[in-house]
């Protein structure tokens, strides 16, 4: 059974009430590239985007990435 990396920025963002527009405006990021951050839909992760989504909503970065077993991260 293997690990990989999920993004639980969809978790976040619902546990403050706010939107994938409101992030983009609030870290200056683009939508698309945080939509599929939210989705979970990418195979790279940017320093610069998760320092900068971690700044913003004052969080650690092992809270918006979190380490599932790859039979979880299809959940």
């Amino acid at each position: 059974m293997g690990k990989r990396l999920k993004s639980n920025l969809k978790n976040l963002l619902e546990e403050r009430g706010w939107s994938i527009r409101k992030l983009a405006e609030e870290t200056g990021l683009q939508f698309e590239t945080l939509r599929r951050l939210y989705n979970d839909d990418t195979k790279q992760y940017q320093r610069e985007t998760i320092g900068r989504i971690c700044e913003v909503l004052n969080v650690e970065l092992s809270e918006v990435l979190i380490l599932v077993d790859t039979e979880e991260s299809n959940t």
